[in-house]
């Protein structure tokens, strides 16, 4: 059914791009839907059976999701228990499988494990989405050095299914479809190196996704994001909105920021790149946001290939506040691991170091993009020494009534050269994402956002 779908649908994006300057040829567009799936991905499984073949994904909610409470997602896979663990005393067994990050977490804590579940492709997009995948194929293109993307018609669709560059890769996954627009209240925690647990903010946030919007046939905008704190009450009532476009360079963010005692709002520029994240009380910076937001152009994105590596995927349970409420997830050190499910997926790696003259608190970013979805995944941060730094995790749990790949809710970082860490966008007593309408250009204006303010 997926292949038939998609080869009807490449045919005629085909027809319609032919004169369009592309980023792959049409015969080598021809491998989607075949042997490669609608983003690119291995159709086929692994030699050893560990990972399976991607039959179309999740597209069908259990039947105990409850469409009254649509931020309520429970497990598809309620029953399932882990294959085996891995931790201090057999990581050597599967170190080909590991992240730096992951290594050295097992490596600092006896506690650490994490439990391997059966590997679940559960990645699905609606079917104008696939479409406009395989349309994008050949009419999308990198600009600027890949800073930015071009091309006619460029857009509703991840834009290079078959990825040339690191650049590429790192589009795709800033462009992950999520919907067109989501609500979502949550919680940021972090966690000091005594074990402590402390809320840095509780916000309710707004994201949008212009590109995915199909009414917006040339969108300038990619990703939308306002959020207002509701706690702690020494900064309740402040907001950040921030807007990003698919050619940085020639549209640099948007920032803004309210501050209630002030009474207004104002741009705030800094508020990307390496500056700390409050939200997270400094565990992370904006551009860790999802494990990575914004403008490329201070680092220089190789792609390294392909691995098999074990990442969170499908993991309902971390925000079910019944098997994992917040005092049960955030243990000293690390996540309790029974809150966590790790699967065996193949993913792109791409090497990201920072250019000659830039300055950031990062050296070297590492990425682990799953091939599937783009949605999930890890990221070695590494200091200006050289030395692993931090580690980044999106725990991505798909939102099967879209469908859609959707993460990261949550995101984790570990820092390692103070024992901490964060866990941001964590939505446990809350239910979850919802999918809304979309907002219109007022709202998402300096205005709207004042008149939210002065409430």
């Amino acid at each position: 059914m997926l292949v038939s779908k998609i080869t009807v649908a490449l045919s005629v994006g085909l027809i319609c791009v032919a004169s369009a300057s592309a980023a792959v040829s049409p015969e080598e567009a021809k491998q989607l839907g075949s042997s490669l799936t609608w983003l690119g991905a291995e159709t086929s499984g692994n030699a050893e059976g560990t990972i399976p073949a991607y039959t179309g994904g999740l597209t069908t909610p259990p039947a105990n999701y409850d469409p009254a409470t649509p931020g309520k997602r429970p497990s598809p896979f309620p029953d399932e228990v882990p294959l085996y663990s891995i931790d201090q005393s057999n990581m050597e067994d599967y170190k080909d499988k590991l992240t730096e990050g992951t290594k050295e977490l097992m490596r600092r804590y006896k506690t650490f494990r994490i439990d391997v579940y059966p590997t679940r492709r559960t990645a699905a997009v609606p079917e104008h989405v696939m479409q406009k995948t395989i349309a994008n194929a050949t009419q999308c293109e990198s600009t600027q050095g890949g800073l930015g993307i071009t091309g006619e018609k460029c857009a509703g669709g991840y834009p290079f299914p078959i990825p040339k560059s690191g650049y590429e890769v790192m589009w795709n996954a800033l462009l992950a479809f999520q919907g067109h627009a989501t609500k979502l209240k949550q919680q940021s925690y972090a966690v000091d190196s005594t074990g402590r647990a402390v809320m840095a903010g509780g916000v309710q946030a707004i994201q949008q996704y212009p590109y995915y919007d199909r009414n917006i046939e040339n969108p300038r905008d990619y990703f939308k994001l306002w959020y207002k704190v509701d706690e702690p009450a020494r900064i309740a009532g402040e907001q950040i909105m921030l807007i990003d476009a698919v050619n940085p360079m020639q549209f640099p963010r948007q920032a803004f920021q309210y501050l209630p005692g002030q009474r207004r709002v104002k741009r705030a520029p800094e508020l990307s790149y390496d500056t700390p994240n409050p939200n997270t009380g400094g565990g992370n910076t904006f551009d860790d946001i999802k494990l990575f937001t914004g403008a490329m152009d201070k680092f220089e994105f190789k792609t390294v290939g392909k691995r098999e590596v074990f990442i969170p995927y499908n993991t309902y349970v971390t925000t079910d506040p019944e098997r994992c409420p917040v005092d049960k997830l955030l243990m000293p050190n690390h996540q309790n691991p029974d809150c966590v499910r790790w699967e065996l997926h193949r993913v792109w790696v791409v090497d990201g170091v920072l250019k000659p003259g830039e300055r950031h608190i990062y050296q070297r970013r590492v990425y682990f993009w799953d091939e599937d979805s783009f949605a999930a995944g890890a990221v070695d941060l590494y200091g200006s020494d050289g030395s692993l730094f931090r580690a980044g995790y999106n725990h991505m749990a798909p939102h099967y009534e879209v469908p859609a790949p959707v993460g990261p809710v949550p995101f984790t970082h570990y820092d390692f050269s103070k024992g901490t860490y964060t866990v941001t966008t964590l939505v446990t007593k809350y239910g979850g994402e919802v999918h809304i309408e979309p907002k219109d250009d007022r709202w998402w204006s300096q205005q709207g956002m004042q008149q939210r303010g002065s409430r």
